[in-house]
């Protein structure tokens, strides 16, 4: 008997879906870009529909509309009998976001990034992982090591070697509080891309990782253009970019003063912009400077990232431009701060905060 090896099953991504559900998948993800705009997205879904034919004969985009209504997504109750998102779609949506970013996280090996502090973990989890060095003999799983060796070796010649091993992850049990720093100065739209639709789903499936998963965990969501202030998580779908400059200060400011009414012990700040800090306020007047570095607004976060690192709050930096005098000021700022850095592709955006989330959580103070 040489047993059998199991390969993943990867189904078809529509595979047993109803109609409902394949055009509600891609209504969501047109909300999220029209802000939550639920005409704008019908009128959006009916063009796509009437490009590739989404809907066929037994069922229309107007028996989707009545189902988005029966089914509690969208209400038109209300004096101007527009339709609206209801708090259902809000959830759905964040839901969404979370599946479609993080949910194709695969487990990675302990340790890929440098830090000064260790440790196992505290509680056992239901996750399971392979065996690495330096794991200890309480966390083996020894039915699932058992049954593995025998698939991988069989019945007559049965040994169990170290490929066998699997063992029970650990989950920590510190808590953190986290900011969550959105650019949304007009440059998060500029230049044919549309920078700010991705940094609201990555806000939105961190939302709901920490929620879900990490109840006890605090997350604050603030934006900065102008001015910097702070959002609740139902209100990330209908986030837009605005005519402003980018106040790094006034966002670095209002983090500090958030997290400092927090009593867990690991704070930690992550800010996703597309360019350099161009404005201050003075007063109740506005500096402003767009064109290249302005040594006072420099000087002005630079001091903040310091305060930071004194508080034993670092600063991960997401830069979503590749600019060399950006990188120079992100170096910078990372430096003094003593943080991190990562000059991400809208693409990976997601991967990397999550990577960096779970790793902050760990450190134990």
């Amino acid at each position: 008997m040489l047993g059998h090896r199991f390969t993943d099953f990867i189904p078809e991504p529509d595979e047993g879906k109803s109609d409902f559900e394949k055009l509600l998948n891609i209504f969501l993800q047109l909300l999220v870009i029209t802000s939550g705009d639920v005409s704008e997205a019908l009128n959006w879904l009916n063009n796509v529909d009437r490009q590739y034919g989404l809907t066929g004969g037994e069922y229309g985009m107007g028996d989707f509309i009545e189902d988005l209504k029966d089914k509690g997504y969208i209400t038109d109750e209300n004096p101007e009998g527009r339709f609206e998102l209801t708090a259902k779609s809000e959830q759905r949506i964040r839901t969404s976001a979370l599946e479609e970013i993080f949910g194709k996280l695969k487990k990675s090996k302990r340790g890929d990034h440098r830090t000064h502090f260790g440790g196992l973990g505290d509680e056992p989890s239901t996750d399971k992982r392979d065996y690495q060095f330096g794991d200890t003999l309480e966390q083996i799983s020894v039915t699932d090591s058992l049954r593995n060796a025998q698939i991988n070796h069989g019945l007559d010649s049965f040994m169990m070697t170290e490929n066998d091993l699997e063992v029970m992850e650990n989950e920590y049990k510190t808590q953190t509080s986290t900011v969550l720093m959105i650019d949304i100065s007009h440059s998060m739209i500029l230049y044919g891309e549309d920078r700010i639709t991705p940094a609201k789903k990555v806000a939105m499936a961190l939302a709901e990782l920490i929620t879900k998963k990490y109840p006890k965990d605090t997350l604050d969501i603030i934006v900065f253009g102008n001015d910097a202030w702070q959002i609740e998580i139902r209100d990330l779908p209908y986030l837009q970019v605005g005519p402003y400059h980018t106040n790094t200060v006034a966002g670095l400011e209002l983090s500090l003063d958030l997290l400092r009414r927090r009593k867990n012990p690991n704070k930690q700040i992550f800010m996703i912009t597309d360019g350099k800090p161009t404005c201050l306020k003075q007063g109740i007047k506005y500096y402003k400077n767009s064109f290249g570095l302005d040594s006072k607004i420099l000087n002005r976060t630079l001091n903040l990232a310091k305060q930071c690192r004194k508080l034993n709050i670092p600063v991960t930096t997401f830069m979503i431009a590749s600019d060399p005098y950006l990188k120079e000021f992100v170096r910078e700022f990372t430096k003094v701060n003593n943080g991190n850095a990562y000059y991400s592709s809208l693409k990976g955006l997601g991967h990397l905060i999550f990577e960096d989330y779970r790793r902050n959580r760990r450190k134990k103070v």
